[in-house]
């Protein structure tokens, strides 16, 4: 495989802008999916970031609460731009998802069905396969470099997948093993010449970054309690929303079936067949899962917030649930970024990140699977025996239309002929013609 251009020049923002706009509107499929597309735009296709450094900032980034694809690109476009580019990267990953979610909410609830809008999106999951399978190969080949990491690769997609092992009981394992086995320091790749190193933050912007992202996240809901008082839907989805943006760690299915159950259970906000197309339409629209919480705070909004336009209320319930999910994201990577970046030449911290990587790889192979089987099997239940926990296909809902679908889309793909932008395109296309064919 050829190896990914090499900037002779800065990148310049209205580029950077453009692919981080394109990554927003195509990132479908999940963190697998998310995490494939940025590595074949960003390292494969244009050379902005090289592996090594793709990597490290992926390695930090799952450590994190909050979802993992999202700080990903808050990352990088922070290692580019700075700052701002960390803003743009981080918001354009999270706007075109979030404005679908508003619009199809709103469908969802003005017409009481889907059914249509699930049979545009099915062509983009099957084609989503091809992307996730040829990102976990690219990925697989350079980090699993030694017979260690690819031990830590297998352990821990069998932890997660076979076992469903807490996410950050798998890293801690993961970190544990790499600063036991000896590694070299991690050196400068060529690919990343154009970076500058960012200068050491001091004391007081440390001071002043954690008083402005404190005020930002926490101020509405406090402005919310004051004004609407503690009982009011917005306040509750406020504080609600933002607990659980610090406790989602291992992306959103970690805590997806803790929050269904407060939703609909304790606080009323959605029937129990409302979440389930809350997670449908957000498994079939770009931008990251944990998305899920602006339809269930669009909901709560439109059947509570009293404000006489249940559409109005729906979209501030939205937009709530979202900015108090999403501003932490941002704040966690401004602050540990330049820390993270200092210490990519200490030895034993390289080797404890390398044995990370292995195991994000095993991490990428389990929610590859997992999204597999729901895109090509109609009926996945549970296996349980022997301490094991595994999804079981029903093998006669065999999907044979997203099989052919994701098929092709590998075909295209792994061929070079296409880009992930026609694939997409070509693949709604087709899933838009083969339901109408099937009824």
């Amino acid at each position: 495989m050829p190896a990914p251009p090499t900037p002779v020049r800065p990148v310049a923002f209205r580029d950077a802008c453009k692919v981080w706009m394109r990554i927003g509107l195509l990132s479908f499929g999940g963190p697998a999916g998310q995490i494939a597309l940025m590595h074949r735009m960003v390292v494969a296709e244009r050379g902005w970031v090289s592996d090594t450094r793709f990597m490290h900032a992926l390695n930090y980034c799952m450590l994190l609460p909050g979802p993992e694809a999202q700080q990903l690109a808050t990352y990088l476009g922070w290692l580019l731009h700075g700052v701002r580019g960390g803003l743009v990267a981080g918001t354009l990953f999270i706007l075109p998802g979030l404005l679908v979610m508003l619009a199809l909410s709103m469908l969802v609830v003005t017409f009481g069905d889907f059914d249509t809008i699930r049979g545009v999106l099915f062509g983009l999951q099957a084609a989503t396969l091809a992307i996730v399978v040829d990102a976990l190969a690219r990925v697989g080949r350079r980090a699993l470099k030694t017979a260690a990491h690819r031990i830590t690769a297998i352990a821990a997609f069998v932890a997660l997948f076979g076992f469903g092992a807490p996410f950050p009981l798998v890293i801690a394992m993961a970190a544990m093993i790499g600063l036991l086995v000896p590694s070299a320091a991690t050196t400068a790749d060529p690919a990343d010449a154009h970076l500058a190193d960012p200068p050491p933050p001091s004391r007081g912007w440390y001071l002043r970054t954690i008083g402005l992202g404190v005020l930002l996240w926490l101020g509405p809901v406090a402005v919310l309690a004051a004004a609407l008082g503690p009982t009011h839907v917005y306040t509750q989805e406020a504080v609600f929303f933002g607990k659980m943006a610090m406790v989602t760690f291992g992306g959103a299915y970690a805590v997806l079936t803790y929050i269904a159950q407060q939703a609909v259970e304790v606080y009323g906000w959605l029937l129990p067949t409302e979440m389930i197309q809350g997670l449908a339409l957000a498994e079939t629209t770009p931008g990251p899962l944990i998305l899920v919480l602006s339809y269930v705070g669009f909901l709560g909004g439109w059947r509570h917030a009293g404000l006489g336009a249940p559409l109005l209320g729906g979209v501030g319930g939205a937009l709530i649930a979202t900015w108090v999910s999403f501003v932490p994201c941002f704040l966690l990577i401004f602050l540990g970024a330049p820390f993270v970046e200092r210490l990519r030449g200490n030895r034993r911290l390289a080797a404890a990140l390398a044995s990370i990587t292995a195991a994000v790889v095993g991490v990428m192979a389990s929610l590859s699977l997992w999204f597999a089987l729901h895109v090509l099997f109609g009926d996945v239940s549970r296996w349980q025996a022997y301490g094991l926990d595994v999804p079981a296909p029903q093998w006669q809902t065999l999907d044979p239309a997203a099989l052919a679908l994701g098929a092709l889309a590998m075909m295209g793909l792994l061929s070079g002929r296409l880009g992930v932008g026609p694939l997409l395109l070509l693949a709604a296309t087709g899933g838009v013609l083969l339901r109408a064919a099937l009824g």
